[in-house]
């Protein structure tokens, strides 16, 4: 790609648009990630030079990323999920600091194209943008995405609601300053903060196929192929393409989302919600992280189960019990702790909640992971409750009152619910281990 004359350069450096991106990556959303500030730079560089034809994922790859020639986009997901974080960057700063600029930017999902348009005429679009609708199909998807919002928002709102009541005042007061321990390990001024939900679709494809699943069968996307074994008018065939061309994840991961949201306080501006399938391996790097799941629905726990004690079994894909085995046992503790036969079931549930230095040992890891559903949104209730945090403190021998007194405390608990209808309506701490 030969450089800009310096015509060019005069012209780019008058143009509104450039301005318009200038203001953009100096203001506080971009200050913390360079890729993201080049991204932008890169791709409307581009497009004022009349070159916006040539933003693909491979070009942008191959040119900003340094990515080598001919690298699979299928096993790195690396361009589309910094372009995704710039969407949803550029939409925080047209909702705050650029809300009465002349133009707004939008770049929809599906190109790398970036377009200018006035506030009047592009709130919609950047709207669509965000939410990950392309222009080309965003009247087809209207009505759906009006019902689905509404469906969404219902879901947070009882969330929220239900979390009010429970918790009354005492949440919100918390929340209004330093995230309480374990939170503060994992919301900080340092950091970024992922929270990856669960792939429901993967847990249904390992149920329907009876396959256990692992990390590198997810990142392969083999899971993915299965379709074009399958007849094109069946309704196998129907069934595998929404689960291949749909996000989706539960209610319990939801719940927990909205949990970790609100026990973080001030720092949530610092956190963001990511799909599984978004995220390639060096995405785990320097920040902080929330694994929600076990890893028969979100593979990336799995990075982590060899150091933990408590760890998922399943003997035949969803046709047997799921278990937590004890590898190390100590004295009154169980060899097997088994949960529900079902999500939605009525008994006993149990779920894992460990507290680990992430894989560049800069930062934190948080799982909450569930034999199902109900013991999954269990941890984060009880990891909302003040008392049962205390009694924690207190199984792991911390007695003290400060909270930065306990950084770089790494531990395990087991933890036991009761269902009822589907919901958690009680939790116990059974088992705790330090993790050294």
């Amino acid at each position: 790609m030969l450089a800009p004359s310096p015509k060019a350069t005069e012209d780019i450096l008058a143009d509104e648009r450039w301005q318009l991106v200038q203001r953009i990556v100096s203001s506080p959303p971009f200050q913390k990630s360079t890729r993201l500030r080049e991204l932008l730079e890169h791709v409307t560089e581009r497009a004022i030079h009349g070159h916006a034809h040539e933003l693909t994922e491979q070009q942008i790859g191959s040119t900003l990323f340094h990515k080598p020639s001919g690298y699979s986009s299928l096993e790195d997901s690396s361009v589309r999920v910094h372009a995704r974080q710039l969407r949803l960057k550029l939409h925080e700063y047209f909702d705050e600091e650029g809300r009465n600029e002349p133009l707004i930017l939008s770049i929809p999902k599906g190109s790398y194209t970036p377009i200018f348009k006035p506030p009047t005429k592009a709130a919609g679009a950047l709207a669509e943008a965000a939410l990950g609708i392309s222009p080309a199909t965003a009247w087809r998807t209207k009505a759906i995405l009006a019902w689905t919002l509404c469906g969404v928002l219902t879901i947070v709102c009882a969330v929220l609601a239900y979390r009010s009541a429970r918790h009354g005042t005492a949440g919100l007061t918390e929340s209004a300053t330093n995230p309480p321990w374990p939170f503060s390990q994992v919301f900080d001024t340092k950091h970024q903060t992922l929270i990856i939900v669960a792939d429901s679709n993967y847990g249904m494809f390992r149920i329907r196929t009876s396959q256990p699943g692992s990390l590198d069968q997810y990142l392969r996307r083999d899971f993915l192929q299965s379709s074009s074994k399958l007849n094109h008018e069946g309704a196998d065939f129907r069934l595998n393409e929404y689960m291949t061309n749909s996000t989706l994840t539960s209610f319990a991961d939801v719940a927990d989302v909205a949990t970790l949201l609100e026990m973080a306080g001030p720092s949530q501006k610092q956190a963001s919600v990511r799909y599984p399938r978004d995220l390639a391996m060096r995405d785990l790097d320097h920040e902080n992280y929330v694994l929600i799941g076990s890893p028969g629905s979100n593979p990336w726990v799995s990075l982590f189960q060899n150091k933990l004690n408590f760890r998922e079994s399943e003997a035949i894909v969803g046709n047997s019990v799921k278990a937590f085995v004890n590898t190390n046992p100590l004295p009154n503790e169980k060899t097997r702790y088994e949960g529900l036969r079902w999500t939605g079931a009525m008994g006993e549930d149990y779920a894992t909640i460990a507290l680990l230095p992430n894989v560049t040992h800069d930062g934190s890891v948080l799982i909450m992971q569930g034999l199902q559903q109900e013991g999954t949104e269990a941890a984060g209730r009880f990891l909302a409750d003040p008392e049962n945090r205390r009694q924690l403190k207190s199984a792991l021998g911390f007695t003290g009152s400060r909270e930065n007194s306990f950084e770089n405390i790494w531990f395990e608990a087991l933890i036991r619910s009761r269902t009822v209808a589907g919901a958690p309506n009680s939790t116990t701490l059974v088992a705790v281990r330090r993790i050294e």
